[in-house]
């Protein structure tokens, strides 16, 4: 089954070509990831996914359904299958980490089991759950802002970056937490990141997008193969060289 279906996306603002007749798919349940540098229409990408932004022109498709931007019941029935967490959300720094997820447990109506899930997943002890938000560090916050996320249990979770400025230990325990959540309750997970080593470890599935164009799609390790690397940085700087060869 396939979740999420672009085809043929342009995005503009103003001249400047953001996405640049992109089309691709996401299976369901596989962890998906949008990788390359910044500027290259990853973000964009995955905010027209989760419709906070309409694309120039193109069709998208979440679960079957084609997105309609002049249709409120329509965008509302979409939204209800998606999380989307920004690059740069943040937690509210007055609120406990028990008040803050209890504050969007009420806000999307979960349940008491879900809420418990969420705290689970936050991997933080009972004490620190107790001390207002803004007395965490990036990554106690970033936790937190994952758990808010992925509690709701969407269809698609769409996380932007969701390790970037973290130390090495924050971002492999919040890669395990997007890992096993998508092994064991079956979701589809869309990520952006310009990590190439946090690709390669987590995805399933990879596409590789430079000046708004995919310029390969795939598991890693083809795209290792293809380009005969043995990582996927190199593959990736490889690509884009052919590409550029061939253009």
């Amino acid at each position: 089954m396939i979740d999420v279906k672009l085809e043929s996306v342009y995005k503009y603002y103003g001249t400047k070509k953001a996405l640049d007749n992109l089309s691709l798919e996401v299976s369901s349940g596989e962890v998906f990831c949008v990788v390359g540098p910044n500027g290259a229409g990853k973000t964009t990408m995955l905010r027209i996914i989760a419709t906070l932004m309409r694309p120039s022109s193109g069709n998208v498709y979440i679960c079957g359904e084609k997105i309609d931007y002049k249709d409120p019941k329509n965008l509302e029935k979409i939204r209800s299958m998606i999380s989307y967490l920004p690059e740069d959300a943040d937690t509210y720094s007055r609120l406990t980490g028990y008040e803050y997820l209890r504050f969007f447990a009420d806000l999307y109506g979960v349940d008491p089991d879900n809420l418990r899930f969420g705290i689970e997943i936050t991997g933080l002890e009972d004490d620190v759950l107790r001390k207002k938000t803004g007395t965490y560090s990036k990554g106690m916050r970033r936790r937190l802002l994952i758990a808010r996320t992925l509690m709701v249990m969407p269809k698609i979770a769409i996380l932007d970056e969701p390790t970037s400025g973290l130390d090495v230990f924050s971002a492999v325990s919040i890669r395990r937490v997007v890992r096993d959540f998508s092994l064991k309750m079956k979701k589809t997970i869309i990520l952006s990141t310009h990590n190439m080593l946090e690709a390669q470890d987590l995805c399933d599935t990879i596409a590789l997008i430079y000046n708004g164009k995919i310029i390969f799609r795939g598991r890693p390790e083809e795209a290792m193969r293809k380009s005969f690397s043995s990582n996927l940085e190199e593959a990736f700087v490889k690509i884009v060289e052919e590409r550029r060869y061939v253009s």
